[in-house]
């Protein structure tokens, strides 16, 4: 992997005028799989690619990743055949040297978001080997929790933290979690940190994506994060909750003209 960040990620403290798009499958499959859905990624002029190594499934006997051979295929077929840089979740402090070793950004997931040693570690690694650290707020966390959780990340010496807005748990069932939209002007207000929205996991429904992440752009979010895969319906996980890549396509489209309005560019 190269040396240093896009541009197009802020650093602690500094804003952007563009909104950074981290598309992907959830689940790292196939070669193919990855690779098709790589080349739609980079063909619409985006620059990071996200998919799933190792997955921390609620059911026990539910996909659980292909592990260090998704890392090869992400490395092969996203950074490698299409100049992507990529972005996996590290699960266990254990994993995490290896997992940077393969990838451009390491992902902490809302069931580790106070997992101290693990943000430790991941903030040390990060530091020292210049990734992004995507950091997903809990279930049932509030900011001020998620806000000081991330100072564990910073206090390692990484610069490169972006939070990443994924929906909280509450009484509502019609989506799969409630996305807070408000967590996107008031982290700008209280931190120095940009900000993500995940789209997909807070809506749990394809149909529902498009709007939500029309919503995270016009409020002003750093970044989305989109799941899309080449076949859905044949997905190993989250197959209900991800784009087409027809349906991608659309919506980038969609999005490029709210973020011009915004004086902001689709990266």
């Amino acid at each position: 992997m190269s040396a240093s960040l896009p541009d197009t990620l802020p650093d602690l403290g500094q804003r952007s005028n563009t909104v950074t798009v981290f598309a992907g499958p959830c689940s790292v499959e196939s070669p193919a799989q990855f690779e098709e859905a790589a080349a739609c990624v980079a063909g619409l002029g985006l620059s990071w690619i996200r998919g799933g190594a190792y997955k921390p499934r609620t059911n026990s006997h539910s996909f659980q990743g292909l592990g260090e051979r998704a890392l090869q295929i992400m490395r092969a077929e996203g950074f490698e055949r299409h100049g992507l840089r990529t972005l996996t979740e590290a699960m266990d402090a254990d994993l995490v040297d290896m997992v940077a070793s393969y990838v451009d950004g390491l992902q902490v997931g809302a069931r580790n978001f106070q997992n101290f040693s693990l943000l430790r570690k991941v903030g040390a690694v990060a530091a020292r080997e210049d990734r992004l650290v995507m950091f997903k707020r809990g279930f049932a966390g509030t900011i001020e929790e998620w806000l000081a959780a991330a100072e564990y990340v910073r206090l390692e010496g990484c610069e490169r933290i972006m939070l990443c807005e994924r929906g909280i748990r509450t009484f509502e069932t019609s989506t799969r979690f409630t996305l807070d939209i408000s967590a996107v002007p008031v982290v700008h207000k209280q931190s120095a940190y940009p900000i993500c929205v995940d789209v997909s996991h807070a809506a749990g429904q394809r149909d529902l994506v498009p709007a939500l992440a029309r919503a995270a752009v016009a409020a002003g979010a750093d970044a989305l994060m989109v799941e899309v895969h080449p076949d859905p319906a044949r997905a190993k996980s989250d197959g209900a909750q991800q784009l087409t890549l027809p349906q991608f396509e659309h919506l980038i489209a969609e999005l490029r003209a709210i973020a011009a309005a915004l004086g902001k560019r689709i990266v």
